[in-house]
């Protein structure tokens, strides 16, 4: 690319999809003015035929435009347009040498069917949302490499790997970083030493070496209460999809891990049943959890995993989209009675108990026969069997040898 054609595409705006994320230079009086790079992704619920509610999630594409992005004195506005009327965008406000993102603003059309499939309204949607973000000083970038979710109406944003500098003066992106709270390592006061400390996020340029890690033992928690789920096609139509399991997760936030369980009571359910993939979407007070099923016309499986959790420390969003877990024919059911443990992802692992789910194939309202998992069957039982049994003939072995071989040493030495 030519220096001039670059010159072109920054004055326009235009937006680059990097292996790192969505990068976004943006330009006044050929200065650059206000810089982004970020991840985003959004889950958004609706409407769906048959007056079903319908879990859809996407990320931003890498052919949005920023065409409409602005830089102004107290004010600027990062504006990302996509698809078929979908756009998000961010506004900003400098005050007393200080920026902050006051509001977020997504729209999104319910009639563009690639990314609503089934919609029943052809409304385009617009919902606003004032973040909890930090105050950065001028010539500072905000960086914040961990998840943040802003939860709107039917709308949940998730962002990460954050670098963004609303307010350039100078033409050039700053080198000073302001951390989100979520960045910065917890720092502990010696147990020696009486103070009385205040808290200030984010930190600006301060490096923190964290202490040595203790074990802090984690509570045990009571076996999950078992929830027994189902989807139909519509209202009056058949079950397509049922699942009975009790839910603990684990996961690890702000270098801390955790484990809650799934509680069931009040918990809400939606998703579909389609041919090649169905989802269940399972939400509790603090708990949101979406399996999506994937069919080959041989067997299924549980192809992803998507958990938000809302902890004191702030809400947790984890996902894996490449799994392959609960495998089973189709027609058939898959059954796990014993408690199993899977790691989705470096962050997160989810705890199973009492688990049979049928996403495909459902007839008569009931599960099909069911393949159950290794530790339900018998052959876990001949697994130590088998151990034991070629311990104790390795033993005889070298037994037999060592008496073989002592008994060929006696002889040689009476032969001399």
């Amino acid at each position: 690319m030519s220096r001039n054609t670059a010159l072109v595409l920054l004055s326009l705006g235009l937006v680059f999809q990097m292996s790192h994320g969505i990068e976004v230079n943006v330009t006044k009086d050929d200065k650059l003015c206000l810089y982004a790079n970020l991840m985003l992704n959004f889950t958004v619920s609706y409407e769906a035929a048959d007056n079903k509610s319908q879990t859809t999630e996407f990320e931003l594409p890498a052919d949005a435009k920023s065409i409409d992005s602005k830089c102004d004195t107290a004010s600027s506005i990062l504006t990302l347009k996509f698809g078929e009327g979908h756009s998000w965008s961010v506004n900003f406000t400098l005050k007393d040498e200080v920026y902050q993102a006051d509001v977020v603003t997504f729209t999104y059309n319910l009639s563009d069917t690639s990314v609503f499939p089934n919609s029943q309204s052809n409304e385009t949607i617009t919902v606003t949302e004032k973040p909890q973000t930090a105050q950065v000083p001028m010539d500072t970038c905000y960086s914040c490499k961990s998840k943040e979710v802003i939860e709107a109406n039917k709308v949940n944003m998730t962002l990460w790997d954050v670098l963004i500098q609303a307010f350039i003066t100078d033409g050039s992106k700053s080198e000073n970083i302001t951390s989100c709270a979520a960045d910065v390592p917890t720092t502990h006061v010696p147990t020696t030493t009486v103070t009385s400390t205040t808290t200030v996020a984010p930190v600006t340029n301060t490096t923190s070496t964290s202490p040595p890690a203790t074990t802090t033992p984690t509570p045990t928690l009571p076996t999950p209460q078992v929830g027994k789920y189902s989807l139909k096609t519509d209202q009056n139509g058949t079950t397509c999809l049922l699942a009975n399991f009790g839910v603990r997760i684990g996961f690890k936030q702000n270098e801390k891990y955790q484990e809650m369980n799934f509680e069931t009571n009040g918990t809400q359910s939606s998703g579909f049943c389609g041919t090649n993939s169905s989802e269940l979407v399972l939400v509790s007070d603090d708990i949101t959890i979406k399996l999506t099923f994937a069919n080959d016309m041989k067997k299924f499986r549980l192809h992803a995993l998507n958990v938000t959790a809302k902890t004191s420390s702030g809400v947790f969003v984890e996902a894996n989209t490449n799994l392959s877990l609960w495998e089973a024919a189709v027609g058939s059911s898959y059954m796990c009675n014993k408690e199993q443990n899977y790691t989705i992802t470096s962050l997160l692992t989810i705890y199973t108990f009492s688990l049979q789910v049928q996403p495909f194939g459902v007839t008569k309202d009931v599960f099909s026969t069911a393949e159950e998992c290794f530790l339900d069957s018998d052959l876990s039982f001949l697994v130590p069997i088998a151990v034991g049994v070629a311990l104790s003939f390795l033993i005889i072995l070298v037994l037999i040898s060592y008496l073989i071989g002592r008994r060929k040493s006696r002889t040689g030495y009476q032969s001399v």
